[in-house]
């Protein structure tokens, strides 16, 4: 396998007549405005940008498709699928279409140096007045140029009468400098047609399972990618079902769960405990897929009560959380609640007792995977009347104790992710915390709004000491 070249005008030509197309499992774009910049002035400055990897197709696409052009056939004409330089060709894309909503980028020329020519983003907005888009200098031909600025989508090479209107506007049709000004666009725009970005290709033949095994290791090697990148991709050739839309599926359903916990790794970390693993990556990469996918519905609702568990005890958000880790296990055994009215009562008082314990005891500050794994276990056994709940280690007054009162009072500051200053600080909040500058208790649509201040006002404790010496003078 070698490189093969390819100009940029017919990587445009390919994405727009969706001849290109991306694998569903691959990850959304991730590329800023600082990388995209750097990205396009390596180009303008004849530079190397690095190679593409793309899987060619035979009479049907190997996995599913989506594409970086919203103007496509249903995938009726792809002849290959970008395994590698996604992020290089939608910011090349997307800026030569001018398609970003909160940028436009910009050849700058205020030097006459080749090598110090750049590219520069100029952040936008919609005046909701007006309704249009600001500044309005970057959408002016002749602000533009008056700034020695010139659109990159004017070097589109696949748009080529658009450029000659924005050179006849920013010059007023005056032939010396329409003239002067059109040989620069005409050199810039011809280095961006035929630059070069190279291509590997693995041909038709390749099985999905090799192509996925190609995409995770050279994208570990360059990109890193996170467990979930990857299990996608496992799943997508698994089970031709994109993980990306389950997940989609979950914020849908419990838009609540965005609030407290990254989606992402949490539905792993509930899949691996639904099947007695570590909820880490060890656990992740060992997973059943398949079952994975047939248990979704017992991951959303374990989610949905789990919500409802949060909210019933005041938790609110991920702000005030003292650890994360505990949603994880409440969501798995959730997830195989009982129906029964009793049982079902017997299990949520367990879960609240075994939630504020995790806050108020040290027992998930270290070694937590292996510490979750060990309760969760603990509690299926102590359910089916195996294990008695002194022997889910969690519940071991000796190992794991309760803070004592020196501890209460030495503890930090909630803001900073104390544990133990956070949990004192939801406790206050399940007694009914009241916000003394307007008497209202605190609740899901208030608490952003407050100060942590207001819940215990200096002058309030001030006055209280006072009152209770004057009180033992007397």
């Amino acid at each position: 396998m070698k490189a093969q070249d390819r100009f940029i005008k017919d990587w445009m030509s390919s994405i727009r007549m969706s001849r290109l197309a991306l694998p569903r499992f691959q990850r959304h774009e991730t590329w800023g405005p600082g990388i995209i910049t750097a990205f396009l002035t390596s180009i303008v400055r004849q530079l190397p940008v690095g190679v593409c990897l793309i899987l060619e197709v035979g009479n049907e696409p190997q996995f599913q498709c989506r594409y970086l052009s919203k103007n496509n056939t249903e995938g009726k004409n792809v002849k290959d699928l970008l395994l590698d330089g996604q992020q290089r060709l939608t910011a090349l894309w997307k800026s030569l279409n001018d398609v970003y909503d909160d940028r436009t980028y910009l050849l700058d020329l205020e030097t006459k140096e080749d090598e110090d020519i750049s590219v520069i983003g100029i952040g936008r907005w919609i005046n909701k007045k007006n309704n249009k888009r600001y500044p309005l200098w970057v959408d002016d031909p002749k602000e533009c140029w008056k700034r020695k600025k010139i659109p990159i989508k004017i070097l589109n090479p696949d748009d080529e009468e658009e450029v000659y209107d924005w050179i006849e506007e920013a010059t007023n049709n005056i032939a010396e400098e329409y003239k002067n000004l059109s040989k620069v666009a005409s050199k810039y725009r011809l280095n961006m047609s035929t630059f070069n970005i190279p291509y590997l290709a693995l041909d038709s033949d390749t099985s999905p399972a090799v192509a996925i095994e190609v995409f995770i290791k050279l994208n570990t090697s360059y990109v890193k990618l996170t467990a979930f990148d990857i299990i996608v991709a496992q799943v997508e050739e698994l089970t031709d079902i994109s993980l990306h839309n389950k997940v989609a599926t979950l914020t849908t359903e419990v838009p609540e769960i965005s609030d407290y916990i990254n989606t992402e790794n949490f539905v792993l970390s509930v899949s691996a405990l639904l099947q007695n693993r570590l909820p880490n990556q060890r656990g992740y990469f060992n997973l059943d897929l398949k079952r994975m996918i047939n248990e979704w519905d017992k991951v959303i609702k374990g989610s949905k009560e789990l919500i409802k568990l949060l909210e019933e005890q005041k938790i609110f958000d991920s702000e005030r959380l003292p650890t994360e880790t505990i949603l994880a296990p409440l969501t798995a055994i959730l997830a195989e609640a009982p129906d029964a009215p009793d049982a079902r009562g017997n299990l949520l008082i367990f879960l609240r007792s075994y939630m504020w314990r995790a806050f108020f005891t040290n027992r998930y500050d270290r070694s937590i995977p292996t510490r979750i794994l060990q309760d969760f276990r603990g509690t299926k056994k102590y359910f089916a009347g195996s294990a008695k709940l002194e022997e889910i280690p969690i519940f071991d007054e000796k190992q794991f104790p309760l803070p004592s009162e020196e501890m209460l009072a030495n503890t930090g500051w909630p803001k900073k992710k104390d544990r133990l200053a956070r949990a004192i600080l939801l406790l206050s909040f399940k007694k009914g915390a009241i916000d003394f500058a307007d008497n209202s208790h605190i609740s899901k649509k208030n608490i952003k709004l407050r100060e942590y201040h207001h819940i215990f006002p200096v002058n309030l404790l001030k006055n209280m000491v006072n009152l209770k010496t004057t009180f033992i003078n007397h």
